[in-house]
C-alpha cells in the first residue's frame, strides 16, 4: 500500500531536483491588481503558472514546469519581460494560489469571486428597482380608478338630479357636481396604465438556492441579463460543512456567496409582490366596471327609454369592458399568489445561515467543525473582517424574513381586494334584485348571476387572505415596537446607537 509523502518533503525534493527555489501557498501572494488584471487566470491553472512580481525587464514566476521552453516564451510574451526567475511549487499549491487571487475556493469557477458576486447583487438591485417603479405606477393606476369611480359618482348624482327636477334652482349644484366630476374622470384616465403591462415579464427566471454550493451568475443574451446558477461544484458541500478548518478568506468567500443567494430570494418574493399589485389594480378594473354596469342599468330600468338612454347604455358597456379588462389582468396575475406561497415555505425548509451558525445545525456536522460560539459583545464586529461579513449575512437573512412577511401580506392584501370586488358584485346583484324585483325573468337570471360570482369571490379571497393572516401573526414585526442596532463598523458592537420604530408610526 502507496505511502503519502509529506508536502515540505515534496517540496524540498521539487526544489533539489530543479535546482529552483520553492513557494508554498499563502494567502498573501498576492502581486496586486496591476499585474493580474490582464491574466486569464483560468488558462493559468491549466498551464501552472502564475507572477509574483513584475519590474521593467524582469519577472519572478512560480511555475510547475520550468524547462518547457515553450511555455517560457509564452510567459515573457505575456507579462512583457526579457527575462524571468523561476520558482517552483507543488500544482496543488500552485492553482490554490491563482483561485486565491481569483478570490474564489478551491473548484469554485471565477463568478464565485466577491466582485463577480458583488454584480450580481448590483444586478438583482436593479431588477428589484424596477419591479419597485412598476408597483408605483399599479399603485397609480388603482388611485387613479378611484378617481374615476368618484368622479362617475358625481356626475351620476348631477345626471339624477337633472331627470327628476330638471332645469331649475337646483342647477348650479348639479353644473358643480357634474364639473368635478368630469374632472376626476379624466384625471383618474389619464392615470392608467397601458394594456401591455398585464403580461409584462420580467425576465426573472428564480433558481433555487444550494446553501453555497453552486454560484449565482449574470448571463447576457441581446439586450437582456439574467440570472442563472452554475453546476454543483465538486467537494464544496464538503467544504461547507469544515467551516471551522477554513482560513477567514474563505469564509467570507461563502458568506459572500450566501448573500447573493439571499439577494436571489429577496429579488423573487418582489416578482411575486409585483405581479399581485398587477393582480390588485385588476381587481380595481372590475370595481370600477361593475359600479358602472349597475348604475347603468338602475338608470336605465327606472327612467326607462328616453333622451338620456344613450348616457345609460354608454354607462353599461364601458363598464362591461373595464370589467372584462380588470378580470384579464387579475387572471394573468392569480398564479403569482400560488407559487409565492410554495416558494416561501420551500425557503423556511432550508438550511439559513442562523441554523448553521446556532444550535439547530450542530446535528449535521462533527463537533470540530462546528461554528465558534459568537462573541457580540466588546469587539469591533464578531471577529473583525469576517465577523462584518457574517453580521452583514445575518442582517440580509433579517431582510429576507421581513421580505417574506411583505409577500404574506401582499398576498392577504390582494385577497382582501378579491373580498371587496366581490362584494361589489354582491351588492350590484342585491341591489337590483330587491329594488325591481323578479317580475322580468331575464333580468332576475342576470342579477343572480351576478350574486353568485360576487359570492364566490367573496370565498376565493378570503382563501388568499385567511392563510397570510395566520402567518402573519407569527411574526413579531407586527406588534409593539421594534428595537434595531445602528452599525458603525468604527466601533465596538457594544457601543453601537440603537432606534425603536413603533408600529404607532405607520
Amino acid at each position: 500500500m502507496g505511502r503519502s509523502i509529506p508536502k515540505h518533503d515534496a517540496l524540498r525534493r521539487l526544489s533539489e531536483y530543479n535546482d529552483l527555489p520553492f513557494v508554498e501557498y499563502s494567502e498573501s501572494l498576492l502581486p496586486g491588481d496591476e499585474i493580474i488584471e490582464h491574466l486569464d487566470l483560468e488558462r493559468l491553472k491549466e498551464t501552472l503558472w502564475f507572477p509574483l512580481s513584475v519590474s521593467q525587464n524582469s519577472a519572478d514566476v512560480v511555475v510547475c514546469h520550468p524547462h518547457d521552453e515553450a511555455l517560457i516564451e509564452e510567459i515573457k510574451k505575456t507579462l512583457k519581460v526579457d527575462r524571468i526567475n523561476k520558482f517552483v511549487s507543488l500544482p496543488g499549491d500552485l492553482i490554490r494560489i491563482i483561485e486565491n487571487n481569483q478570490d474564489v475556493n478551491p473548484n469554485f469557477p471565477p463568478s464565485a469571486g466577491r466582485t463577480p458576486l458583488a454584480r450580481v447583487r448590483t444586478h438583482l438591485a436593479e431588477e428589484r428597482t424596477k419591479m419597485a417603479w412598476y408597483r408605483t405606477s399599479m399603485a397609480k393606476a388603482r388611485t387613479g380608478l378611484a378617481f374615476i369611480r368618484t368622479g362617475m359618482s358625481f356626475i351620476s348624482i348631477a345626471l339624477v338630479l337633472l331627470m327628476v327636477f330638471g332645469i331649475g334652482y337646483a342647477i348650479m349644484p348639479e353644473a358643480l357636481l357634474l364639473g368635478v366630476g368630469l374632472l376626476m374622470t379624466i384625471d383618474g384616465l389619464l392615470s392608467l396604465p397601458p394594456r401591455k403591462l398585464a403580461k409584462k415579464q420580467f425576465g426573472f427566471l428564480p433558481t433555487e438556492s444550494t446553501f453555497g454550493t453552486t454560484v449565482l451568475e449574470v448571463a447576457s443574451s441581446g439586450d437582456r441579463s439574467r440570472v442563472i446558477r452554475t453546476r454543483q461544484v465538486e467537494g464544496a458541500a464538503q467544504l461547507r460543512a469544515r467551516w471551522n478548518r477554513l482560513s477567514p478568506v474563505m469564509k467570507r468567500r461563502f458568506l459572500a456567496i450566501d448573500r447573493t443567494d439571499l439577494a436571489e430570494e429577496r429579488t423573487i418574493l418582489a416578482n411575486y409582490r409585483t405581479i399581485m399589485s398587477r393582480a390588485r389594480t385588476g381587481l380595481a378594473f372590475t370595481r370600477t366596471g361593475i359600479a358602472s354596469v349597475g348604475l347603468g342599468i338602475a338608470l336605465l330600468r327606472q327612467f326607462s327609454l328616453g333622451p338620456w338612454a344613450l348616457f345609460d347604455s354608454a354607462l353599461i358597456l364601458a363598464g362591461t369592458a373595464l370589467t372584462f379588462e380588470g378580470f384579464y389582468w387579475y387572471f394573468c396575475s392569480r398564479q403569482a399568489g400560488i407559487e409565492s406561497l410554495k416558494n416561501i415555505k420551500r425557503a423556511e425548509k432550508g438550511t439559513s445561515i442562523w441554523d448553521f451558525m446556532f444550535p439547530p445545525f450542530s446535528k449535521r456536522i462533527s463537533p470540530g467543525d462546528l461554528p465558534s460560539t459568537l462573541f457580540i459583545q466588546g469587539s469591533p464586529g464578531i471577529w473583525g473582517t469576517t465577523g462584518l461579513a457574517l453580521e452583514r449575512t445575518l442582517i440580509a437573512e433579517r431582510r429576507n424574513v421581513k421580505s417574506r412577511l411583505r409577500t404574506f401580506m401582499a398576498r392577504s392584501r390582494t385577497g382582501l381586494a378579491l373580498v371587496r370586488t366581490g362584494i361589489s358584485i354582491f351588492s350590484v346583484g342585491a341591489g337590483l334584485l330587491f329594488y325591481f324585483g323578479t317580475a322580468n325573468l331575464i333580468w332576475t337570471l342576470f342579477n343572480l348571476i351576478l350574486m353568485a360570482i360576487g359570492a364566490i369571490s367573496i370565498v376565493d379571497g378570503f382563501y388568499w387572505h385567511i392563510p397570510a393572516e395566520k402567518i402573519r401573526k407569527q411574526f413579531p414585526y407586527c406588534f409593539a415596537d421594534m428595537e434595531i442596532p445602528l452599525p458603525d463598523y468604527g466601533k465596538p458592537a457594544s457601543s453601537w446607537k440603537k432606534v425603536v420604530f413603533s408600529c404607532d408610526n405607520y
